[in-house]
């Protein structure tokens, strides 16, 4: 199960509410990508695909394909803001490795 903090999904739900027209959940997805061989995507989506696993938080829904659920069994989504920026970050617990730059990570 993939946890969203109370910090996250309300940022979530501010963006969500910006965009014209208004998606109806937020995608997190495991990609292949980067330097150590995975990436997190984030991305809004209109409806959930026929095998994705639904999560609500505070009103929001997440879609995750099962795919992706091997991947993020246990993992939280948080927002913060820091001196040196503000984004979401992944704590993730299959986590073997990650890349230099952080983008990416193996399992």
């Amino acid at each position: 199960m993939v946890q969203i903090t109370d910090r996250a999904a309300a940022k979530v739900k501010e963006i969500m509410a910006g965009q014209d027209p208004s998606p109806s959940g937020l995608r997190i997805a495991v990609v292949g990508g980067g330097c150590s061989g995975f990436s997190y995507s984030m991305a809004f989506e209109n409806q959930p695909n026929m095998l994705d696993k639904t999560y609500s938080y505070d009103g929001l829904k997440v879609y995750v394909d099962q795919a992706s659920l091997l991947y993020l069994d246990g993992a939280e989504v948080d927002y913060v803001e820091t001196l040196e920026g503000a984004g979401f970050k992944f704590e993730n617990p299959n986590v073997k490795s990650t890349c230099g730059c952080g983008s990416s990570f193996s399992v």
